[in-house]
């Protein structure tokens, strides 16, 4: 994979490390490179439970957002060899539909092959790969150590939505109705053009499947929900996928179930030298359960503030209030807005009447968009019933209040 991967003296164990960073994911690898980037010849430690190149449950749907924030980072292409997707194709939970072409293609990249790129980019960047699984971290006045075996000036902790490094700092899991589970697996794509398709469902809503190509003849597939209270089993998210996909059990391969905690309820990031990134910290959006670009970005951020030290914690909160913090407020809005399986048929019918607010419900999905004022009253114009109404025009007015 290139760089230092492995094969170093356990001499290093006992070193101070510049910046230790906890989950090697996108959002652990950004935050190596944003390290590496701004102060070259840092000593960065990345620590991971696997071995790379490994799977990891997701969508593996890349978003030009992402594409962006790494070539910032000095990775150009990790997409290379994989076709682009320029179609989306939504179903409503009362059956309208909208197909359209975005405005920037997607990618579709199984995460075995674009996380091992990033690690392998931040390691050919002079990051230093170790594999561990980290337990627990503890700070001190001058440094963090990690299960007493690693020490650093900051650390990072992007070791996802189980995250130790989250646990350790006392920080709670996302309570109910702020968490979602999915299922992922891989299916024969479907024939005809390439585009991705996301099916909502007016079971168990809010919930959807999703179809993502490849281009290898396989297509991403799964379906997920937000959970309410008792568990969701494996076969009822295996039965929900098969029903509103079409696909027969035995076409599916690779089945995994992941939980996304969702950005609709994160922590308030401490003072101090730990910080949390991506999954880690709830950074997944409640209204389409993206995650990867804010990994990228929120990892990049966390590597640039942890080169202040002890001022790293208040640095990150600063940044990522600046960076995100107004869009994770309309997303959340957004989630709510759509909170009624007859918002979402109206959503969908509206992006079908315009291109406009089919660009603007694309870019509040995936990274930087904003639930505009038009969107919503095309929304409202299209809505079923008088609570849907009412629903609407209180986030319109929450909208306009934080505009």
């Amino acid at each position: 994979m290139g760089g230092r991967l492995g094969g170093v003296p356990d001499l290093t164990r006992y070193e101070l490390w510049d910046v230790a960073v906890v989950g090697a994911g996108p959002a652990g690898a950004a935050a190596a490179l944003q390290v590496l980037g701004l102060r070259p010849g840092a000593r960065v430690l990345l620590l991971d439970r696997a071995n790379f190149p490994r799977d990891k449950a997701c969508g593996d749907g890349i978003a030009p957002h992402a594409l962006r924030a790494l070539a910032a980072l000095g990775v150009p292409d990790p997409v290379a060899g994989f076709a682009p997707v320029h179609r989306l194709r939504l179903r409503s939970p009362g059956g309208a539909t909208v197909v359209r072409t975005m405005r920037g293609p997607a990618y579709v990249v199984p995460r075995q092959v674009f996380d091992a790129r990033l690690v392998a980019a931040a390691c050919a960047r002079g990051a230093v790969l170790h594999r561990h699984t980290a337990r627990r971290v503890e700070q001190f006045a001058d440094r963090v150590e990690i299960d007493g075996a690693y020490a650093a000036r900051a650390v990072v902790g992007a070791d996802g939505a189980q995250s130790a490094v989250r646990r350790s700092l006392g920080v709670d899991p996302n309570p109910v109705g702020h968490v979602a589970v999915a299922l992922r697996a891989y299916a024969p794509a479907p024939v005809g053009a390439p585009e991705q398709l996301i099916t909502l469902s007016g079971v168990d809503w809010p919930a959807y499947a999703w179809s993502f190509p490849i281009g290898d003849g396989r297509a991403n597939v799964g379906y997920g929900e937000v959970l309410r209270g008792s568990p969701v089993s494996r076969a009822r998210l295996l039965r929900r996928l098969t029903e509103l996909l079409g696909i027969p059990v035995d076409a599916l391969q690779s089945c995994r179930a992941h939980h996304l905690p969702l950005s609709s309820w994160r922590p308030r990031h401490r003072d101090g030298r730990v910080l949390l990134a991506g999954d880690a910290a709830s950074l997944i959006n409640p209204f389409t359960g993206e995650g990867i670009y804010y990994a990228v970005r929120s990892g990049a951020l966390a590597g640039a503030a942890a080169l202040d030290g002890a001022g790293a914690g208040l640095a990150y909160r600063q940044a990522l209030r600046r960076h995100l913090g107004r869009h994770l407020r309309h997303t959340t809005v957004a989630a709510a807005l759509a909170g009624r399986p007859a918002m979402a048929d109206a959503g969908v019918r509206a992006a079908a009447a315009d291109q406009r607010v089919f660009d603007e419900l694309v870019e509040l999905g995936l990274g930087q968009g904003l639930l505009t004022p038009r969107t919503v009253s095309r929304t409202v114009g299209r809505a079923a019933t008088r609570t849907a109404v009412v629903a609407s025009q209180a986030a319109l007015h929450r909208v306009l209040a934080h505009a």
